[in-house]
C-alpha cells in the first residue's frame, strides 16, 4: 500500500495554520498520515492521530452540551472516497457551505483534486490505505460505491462514522443482492434469477422469454456489465462477452417500458426523508444523455414513483443522498431498476433549479443538519451529458463546440470536469439548462445541439380552449388568434356538457397531465385544478343568461369571465396568468400594452392635428 497527500491550491496558500486538515506539501509519503506542524514545533509537540476521529474532526456538539466553538457550518471534516466529478461538486457545495473536505482517489488530477481541501493520492479500495484516511476525518462518504466496503464496516465497528452505512455499500455493490434485499422489502422488481451454468441461463431464457437481459452481479455501471441475448443461439456469446459464470451473473426479465424517471431521496441520520421532484432520464448507448426534470408524466405516477423510492431508501442503513432508478411500463407500473447510494447524473440539473442542490444535501445528511427544500425553483429544466464523441484532441474540439454554444443560450450552466483525457462515451462534463417553461428548454436544447429549427415539432398545448359546439367558433376564434400572437401552444376543440359529457369529465380531469395549465371555458371548471376562464357567448338574449350562468357559479368553483364574446380578453388572460412565471412571456406582454397605448397616442395626435371633422373623413 503507497499513497500521497497532496496540497491544492487552497490549503497551500491558506498556509498549516489556518486549517483543521494536516497537509504534507506535496511530498511522497507511505501511509503515516501525520498533521504538519508549524515551523520549529519539536516533534515531541505533535498529537497523534488515533483510529477514531480526534475531537475537533467529530460533528458538531448538539445544542445545550458543552464543546468546542462551531466556526460556520461545522468544524468536521468529510472524507470522501473518490475523487471523479461527483466528488467534484461535493467539493464545490462544501466551499460554499465552508465545510472542509479530503479526498481519497488514486490518480493526482482526478477532478475532485483542484477544489477540495486536501487530496489523499491513493486507493480507496485498499483497506490499509482507507483505514489511514478515515484518520484525519470526523465523517467518510463515498462519491463511487466501488470502495473496500469490508474495511468500512470494520471501521464502523472501531467507532469510526461512515455514512451510508457499510451495509448499503455491500448491498449495493452487489446488483443481485440488492435485487434480492429490495424484493425482500416489498419493492416492485422486475423478475430475476441467479445463473451459474449454461444450463440455468437456458431455463431462465424458457420462463422469461427473449430478448433476456445478462447482467453482472458487481462492478456494473453506465451500460457496462449488461448484455442482451435476444435468442438462445446467443447466449454462449452473451455471457462470455461478461467475463463468463465465474464472473457472477444474474438475468432479468425484459422489461418493456416506456419511460425510465429517477428520484432523488435524501434520508438524514434520523431516518427522516425528502424527494425531489421525479425526472425523466434518456440514455444514449446504455448512458445517462438527457435528463428532463420534471417528469411528463401524470400526478398519479409521480406518487407512486416517490413512494416506490423513498420505501426502497428506508429499507437501506445511513444518511446521504441516494439516487432511484425506475421503469415506467406501458400499464403504468413503476418496477425498481437500481439504487445509487451517492449523488447521481440525474440529479446534477439540482444545482441550478432546486433551492438545495443534491450536493448540498448529501452533505446536510451526512453532517446531521437540516435537510434542506428540494423543490424545484425553476419551473422546468434539462441536463445534457457531454459525452465524449471522438478521442484525443478531436474530442476536446467538439466537446468546445458544444460549449461555445451553451455559453450563448440564456438560462444555460456550463460544468466541465477538468478530465485529462478524454474517450468516446466518457463523462467530460455537463450543460444545464433551465427556463419558464418545458417546451422553452427543450427549444434551448435544440439549440444546442444544432438540430433543424425548421423540421416540424408540435409543442406539447399550454392552453386549452372548448365550445360546445361549432356554432361558438366565430367568437372563440379571437382567443386562438391571442394565443397564436403569443406563440402559445394551445388546442381548441369541441366538448358539448350536454352531447358529450363522458368526454367533458375525461377532458377536465386529464387536462393538467396533459400538460395544460389553463383553460377557456367556464363548463369544466369543478373537474379540474386549472384555473378556468369563462366566455359568455351571444345568443337570442344577447349573450345575458350565459354570463349569468358563468357569474353564479357556487362557492368553491371559481371561474373568471370577460365581457359577452370577448373571447379575445379571454386569449389575453390565459397569457396574463402564464406570464407570472415566465419572464420572456411577460416581455411580451409589456410590449403588447406598450403598443395598445402608442396607437391610442397616435390616434389621439392625429385627432388633435386634423379636427374631428377631417379625421371622421
Amino acid at each position: 500500500m503507497h499513497a500521497r497527500l497532496l496540497n491544492t491550491p487552497s490549503s497551500a496558500s491558506a498556509g498549516a495554520s489556518s486549517s483543521s486538515l494536516p497537509s504534507a506539501g506535496g511530498c511522497t509519503r507511505h501511509a503515516s498520515w501525520n498533521p504538519r506542524l508549524a515551523p520549529g514545533t519539536p516533534a515531541s509537540a505533535q498529537p497523534s492521530l488515533s483510529l477514531r476521529a480526534r475531537a475537533s474532526m467529530e460533528p458538531a456538539t448538539p445544542e445545550g452540551e458543552a464543546g468546542p466553538p462551531v466556526h460556520g457550518v461545522t468544524n468536521t471534516v468529510v472524507g470522501v472516497l473518490g475523487g471523479g466529478q461527483l466528488g467534484k461538486m461535493l467539493c464545490q457545495a462544501a466551499s460554499q457551505m465552508g465545510v472542509k473536505i479530503a479526498i481519497l482517489d488514486p490518480l493526482e488530477g482526478c477532478p475532485a483534486s483542484s477544489v477540495c481541501s486536501e487530496h489523499v493520492v491513493g486507493s480507496f479500495s485498499d483497506g490499509d490505505t482507507v483505514r489511514e484516511f478515515a484518520k484525519r476525518c470526523g465523517v467518510l462518504t463515498v462519491e463511487i460505491e466501488h470502495v473496500d466496503a469490508v474495511t468500512l464496516e470494520k471501521l464502523e465497528k472501531q467507532g469510526v462514522d461512515c455514512e451510508p452505512k457499510a451495509s448499503t455499500i455491500m448491498t449495493i455493490q452487489d446488483k443481485y443482492r440488492q435485487k434480492k434485499h429490495f424484493s425482500k422489502f416489498g419493492i416492485p422488481l422486475p423478475d430475476f434469477v441467479e445463473i451459474e451454468n449454461l444450463h440455468s441461463i437456458e431455463e431462465a431464457g424458457e420462463i422469461f422469454g427473449y430478448p433476456l437481459m445478462v447482467k453482472s452481479k458487481r462492478l456494473a455501471y453506465d451500460g457496462r456489465g449488461n448484455a442482451v441475448a435476444r435468442k438462445k443461439e446467443e447466449l454462449s456469446s452473451v455471457v462470455a462477452s461478461l467475463g463468463g459464470f465465474e464472473h457472477g451473473l444474474y438475468v432479468e426479465r425484459w422489461t418493456h417500458f416506456v419511460k425510465e424517471l429517477s428520484v432523488i431521496v435524501a434520508r438524514s441520520r434520523d431516518g427522516s426523508t425528502v424527494c425531489y421532484p421525479v425526472v425523466e432520464t434518456i440514455h444514449k448507448d446504455n448512458i445517462c444523455h438527457i435528463v428532463e426534470a420534471p417528469a411528463e408524466v401524470s400526478d398519479k405516477i409521480k406518487k407512486l414513483a416517490t413512494s416506490v423510492a423513498e420505501k426502497a431508501i428506508k429499507s437501506l442503513e445511513g444518511a446521504g443522498v441516494f439516487a432511484v432508478e425506475l421503469f415506467l411500463t406501458e400499464d403504468d407500473e413503476i418496477l425498481l431498476n437500481e439504487v445509487a447510494p451517492r449523488p447521481h447524473n440525474s440529479g446534477h440539473h439540482t444545482i441550478e433549479s432546486c433551492y438545495t442542490s443534491q450536493y448540498e444535501q448529501h452533505l446536510r445528511a451526512i453532517l446531521g443538519l437540516p435537510l434542506g427544500d428540494p423543490s424545484m425553483k425553476a419551473p422546468a429544466a434539462i441536463m445534457y451529458n457531454i459525452l465524449g464523441e471522438d478521442e484525443g484532441e478531436a474530442g476536446f474540439v467538439l466537446a468546445h463546440q458544444v460549449i461555445q454554444r451553451a455559453l450563448n443560450i440564456p438560462g444555460a450552466s456550463v460544468h466541465w470536469y477538468g478530465k485529462p483525457e478524454i474517450r468516446k462515451q466518457r463523462k467530460m462534463g455537463h450543460i444545464t439548462i433551465v427556463g419558464p417553461s418545458k417546451n422553452t428548454v427543450k427549444s434551448h436544447l435544440d439549440t444546442l445541439l444544432k438540430r433543424d429549427a425548421h423540421e416540424p415539432k408540435k409543442d406539447s398545448p399550454r392552453v386549452g380552449v372548448i365550445m360546445g359546439s361549432d356554432s361558438d367558433l366565430p367568437a372563440m376564434k379571437d382567443a386562438a388568434i391571442i394565443l397564436k400572437y403569443f406563440n402559445i401552444p394551445f388546442e381548441l376543440t369541441i366538448v358539448s356538457a350536454h352531447r358529450t359529457p363522458e368526454r367533458m369529465e375525461d377532458y377536465a380531469k386529464s387536462a393538467k397531465d396533459r400538460g395544460l395549465e389553463v383553460i377557456i371555458a367556464g363548463m369544466v371548471a369543478s373537474l379540474t385544478c386549472l384555473p378556468v376562464i369563462g366566455v359568455p357567448i351571444s345568443n337570442k338574449v344577447s349573450g345575458v343568461d350565459s354570463l349569468l350562468s358563468i357569474v353564479q357559479m357556487p362557492k368553491g368553483i371559481p371561474v373568471a369571465t370577460v365581457a359577452i364574446g370577448n373571447a379575445e380578453n379571454a386569449g389575453l388572460l390565459a397569457v396574463r396568468i402564464l406570464a407570472t412565471r415566465d419572464p420572456e412571456l411577460s416581455d411580451m406582454v409589456i410590449r403588447y400594452q406598450n403598443n395598445l397605448r402608442d396607437t391610442v397616442l397616435e390616434k389621439a395626435k392625429r385627432l388633435e392635428d386634423l379636427g374631428w371633422e377631417e379625421y371622421l373623413k
